[in-house]
């Protein structure tokens, strides 16, 4: 080493792309979400649809009919018979999209309080700090 060099040693980059945890937490979610959902409706469309309920409308309940070209095909009924053997589908498809979206609203809102609670710093170490003005009411 010369007179006039410094060393400095290399500091290693951060990665841009989430921690391999998270990405696997993610993928998880996205199994366990719709697994449960699935079981919830099921309950739900059972609890709802006993003797004397009506809230559940006639036309969710029930077998679902597939359209005519889907029985000519041997390969469409092959992969769409299993759908056709489930007892009131409609109504434990749409209910089951209705858990998806409140779980996975309530999953969000958790996100972002932890996030904001433990999440980097608003403003990095190159940006200017906010103004600081006093608004002044005035009336007229």
């Amino acid at each position: 080493m010369g007179k006039y060099t410094s060393y400095k040693p290399e500091t290693p980059q951060k990665s841009k792309e989430p921690h391999e945890i998270w990405r696997g937490l993610g993928c998880l979610m996205m199994i366990i979400i719709p697994a449960i959902s699935i079981a919830a409706s099921a309950l739900t469309v059972e609890a709802l649809s006993g003797p004397g309920m009506k809230i559940i409308p006639r036309q969710l309940l029930g077998r679902p009919h597939l359209p005519d070209f889907v029985y000519r095909s041997d390969g469409l009924m092959t992969i769409l018979t299993p759908i056709t053997k489930i007892e009131d589908f409609y109504a434990i498809a749409v209910i089951s999209l209705f858990y998806m979206l409140i779980i996975g609203g309530v999953i969000s809102v958790i996100y972002a309080a932890v996030y904001s609670a433990v999440g980097p710093n608003r403003y990095g170490p190159t940006d200017a700090p906010p103004p600081k003005m006093k608004v002044v009411k005035k009336s007229r």
